[in-house]
């Protein structure tokens, strides 16, 4: 029988694998830092640019506002403000002369169905130049006018369809009547 003496004071342990671990999660994590160091100091310089550009951009919109603002206070010069007004008002009466009323009438042809009826059509020109129909339409009953504006939607000359009232038949008048604005796609 063998009895095993350990004359040492302590028990031999083995700490060398776990203190190699150590120093080498101590290194990766240094690597990291240093990485990290590096990507803030790139962030920064970036951001600095990114300031510069705003800062240059922001200085021409304030030069552009003020010459903006020299002219409008030019334009608004009693008799310069008349010839302003004067050249909005032909605009806009040239705009309105562009709308051609054949080429409405021989779009709205394409889509009308022969039982939905045309009672009034006013073109309205928005402030960016668009077109836009308001229409009355009438019929015997409101299918044949829901087809009509299916038809309308799926076309590619005119846009959304939005009703704005119905009125039902009276003893007057017979038929259902909707008052629709739909967008018109004519070239001006």
């Amino acid at each position: 029988m063998r009895i095993p003496i350990n004359l040492a004071t302590e028990p031999m342990r083995r700490d060398r694998p776990i203190l190699v671990a150590s120093a080498a999660v101590g290194l990766l994590l240094c690597l990291t830092l240093a990485a990290l160091v590096g990507l803030m100091i790139t962030d920064r310089s970036a951001m600095a640019e990114s300031r510069r550009a705003i800062d240059q951009v922001q200085r021409q919109l304030t030069r552009t506002n003020a010459a903006q603002a020299q002219l409008d206070a030019k334009m608004r010069v009693p008799e310069n403000a008349s010839v302003l007004y004067r050249s909005q008002l032909f605009n806009t009466l040239i705009k309105r002369k562009a709308v051609s009323w054949t080429r409405i009438f021989s779009d709205l042809q394409t889509v009308v169905p022969y039982d939905v009826r045309i009672v009034s059509i006013r073109p309205q020109l928005n402030g960016r130049g668009d077109l836009s129909l308001e229409m009355v339409v009438a019929s015997q009953t409101p299918e044949p006018v829901i087809g009509f504006i299916s038809k309308l939607e799926l076309s590619s000359l005119f846009g959304d369809v939005t009703q704005t009232s119905q009125t039902p038949p009276t003893q007057t008048d017979p038929l259902f009547r909707f008052h629709l604005t739909v967008m018109y796609d004519q070239k001006l």
